[in-house]
Parts: structure tokens; sequence; C-alpha cells
């Protein structure tokens, strides 16, 4: 049985990539990168905790399909979006029903491989409007894929 998870809205502060699952392998890691090289994760206002929020958002296919361009926005869960250094941008996952995916703990690294097996998952009806990982400071990891 799945795990379904039903949050309230999350607000989101961090940067931001266009990207599409063709590019995804050469596109995401660098942008990875960046967040950490640049230390986006201090330069956050207002956050709640250090768990970092990867959101794949603003699909080209909203509500089709996951091909295509969309966004992911990798930032942290803030109490209010104040004034947003250069280059930030804020979103808002939305309330709405979600499956739960848990990765091997502390294995960042196979987040890929359980997205291929999400990709290739039948028995739910994904709404393709917005998706988030969610790395919890314990090295936790879990993916929320949107549901009707």
């Amino acid at each position: 049985m799945k795990k379904i998870a039903q949050k309230n809205n999350i607000q989101i502060v961090g940067i931001k990539l266009r990207t599409s699952n063709a590019e995804a392998m050469q596109t995401i890691p660098p942008f990875w990168q960046k967040f950490y090289q640049e230390n986006i994760l201090q330069q956050i206002e207002n956050k709640v905790s250090d768990d970092v929020y990867a959101v794949y958002t603003n699909f080209a296919n909203e509500g089709k399909n996951n091909e295509g361009v969309y966004s992911l926005i990798i930032g942290l869960e803030v109490e209010k979006i104040g004034v947003l250094p250069k280059n930030f941008v804020s979103t808002v996952i939305k309330s709405s029903k979600r499956v739960v995916f848990e990765v091997e703990k502390g294995h960042p690294e196979k987040v890929g491989e359980k997205w291929l097996e999400i990709w290739q998952t039948t028995d739910i009806k994904k709404t393709y409007l917005s998706d988030y990982e969610l790395y919890h400071t314990s090295g936790e990891i879990e993916i929320y894929v949107g549901i009707e």
C-alpha cells in the first residue's frame, strides 16, 4: 500500500532552473552544485528549517505529462516570503493529494533511479502540476508525486 500525504500549502524560496527530462542528467547535477557552492541555504530568510526541497513545477504540458520543459526550484520552506535576493524565486506547493516514495536514507544519488521507477508506475493517476523531493537534515529523502 502506498503512503498518501496531504499537507497545507508550502512556501518555498530558492533558485530556479528550466530544464527537461531529456537534458536532466546534464543540467540538474551542476544546478545542485551551484545551490551548495553558492551557499544558497544560508541566504534564505524566514526559513522554517534546513530541510531542502526540490520542486518540479510549471510543466510545458501541465496537467497532462512531464514531457517538455519544466522548472526545478531548489530551496527551503519559509514562514513568509520577504524581499528576495537577486536571482532568487519563490513558489507555493499547493495543498493536494500526493503519493510518497521513499529513497534509501542518506543516498541522494539514488533519487534518479527512484524517479525512473515512479515514471513506470501505472497504478496512480499523476496530476503533473507540482511534484517535489524533500531532503531532511536527518538524511531521509522522500519524493511527493501529485495524484488525482
